[in-house]
């Protein structure tokens, strides 16, 4: 090397550790990621269930990656602003969505003009969990499971109501009530919380929760969960039947997930994904995810996205099946 070409290196160095010094957080090379502060974006507002879990695997991805991971809170449209804003940030892995993959993947039918395409604005990186909605009737009714609820609504002839909080528990319910052949007319809730009154007073005949509030009221003696729409049983609720063990092909398994912006390179998205992963793997966090009514659930970044895509036609179905008009 001539003593010009050592004279450019030097200046090239020094210029690169000024730019440094000038922009802190700013990585030159992607092999040293992760470091700088990560943003988790959120859905939901602050407080919320989801906001929970957030909060609880930005504190221990913090811990594996040794950064600083803040959570930022993106309320509204049913998660589409959230998940816009994240597929317009900077492909870099310092920006990551946590939420429902089954809620990303439902929005493409639930809008008339989604704001972005999800399988092609976003890309998979790690999965969270397995966590399917469930159906509750109060603690002190007279029905005991999935097929004395078929029987007790095939008697009230179509003058049955059922209670949903979310669009999930009401595809579950149509669902349901289509492969049962009975009816039931919905009562729809803005939380869980609004229609407790309803079912343990049995004004409602039964309701489609979400596992959260679900089990947190069961756990309380206010309700009686009768099954999980997931194909099998749950590692977290064994004691829970899933709908399919009385004959009814109900398979709406809820996830949760890890999103990125499209274009984040490939040596970044392994890097995130290896790092939940370390997350995943700790017993600490299979007993959270478990609490919630929830089981582990790992996988590569490819995967995540052909579940993604494949959930995405899913609910195209589920969404014409339970006749939702789009937003």
């Amino acid at each position: 090397m001539t003593e010009q070409h050592l004279k450019l290196t030097r200046r090239t160095l020094i210029a690169a550790a000024t730019m440094a010094a000038v922009l802190p957080g700013v990585s030159f090379a992607q092999s040293s990621y992760p470091n700088g502060t990560i943003t988790f974006v959120c859905a939901f507002p602050a407080g919320s269930g989801a906001d929970i879990l957030v909060r609880f695997f930005s504190e221990k991805v913090a811990a594996v990656s040794k950064q600083t991971v803040i959570v930022e809170n993106k309320p509204g449209a049913n998660g589409n602003i959230a998940a816009e804003y994240v597929s317009r940030a900077k492909p870099d892995g310092y920006t990551v969505y946590v939420h429902s993959g089954t809620s990303t993947a439902a929005n493409m039918s639930l809008f008339k003009k989604p704001a972005i395409d999800v399988t092609k604005a976003l890309r998979g990186v790690q999965f969270i969990n397995k966590q399917p909605f469930m159906i509750a009737v109060a603690a002190d009714s007279p029905i005991k499971d999935m097929k004395q609820l078929t029987e007790h609504l095939k008697a009230k002839a179509g003058d049955a109501t059922y209670g949903s909080t979310a669009t999930s528990g009401k595809v579950l319910a149509e669902v349901y009530l289509q492969l049962a052949g009975v009816s039931a007319t919905e009562v729809a809730y803005k939380t869980g919380p609004d229609s407790l009154n309803d079912i343990t007073s049995g004004q409602l005949d039964f309701a489609a929760l979400d596992p959260v509030f679900a089990l947190s009221q069961q756990r309380e003696g206010r309700l009686r969960l009768l099954a999980v729409g997931s194909p099998q049983r749950m590692k977290s609720t064994p004691e829970i039947p899933a709908i399919k063990e009385y004959g009814l092909n109900v398979d709406q398994l809820g996830w949760w997930g890890v999103f990125v912006p499209a274009k984040t390179p490939d040596d970044v998205v392994l890097k995130l994904n290896a790092l939940f992963r370390d997350v995943l793997d700790q017993p600490e966090t299979e007993a959270f995810l478990n609490k919630f009514g929830g089981d582990v659930y790992k996988g590569t970044p490819k995967e995540v996205d052909e579940l993604l895509a494949k959930t995405v036609e899913e609910w195209r179905a589920y969404v014409a099946l339970a006749k939702i008009p789009q937003n």
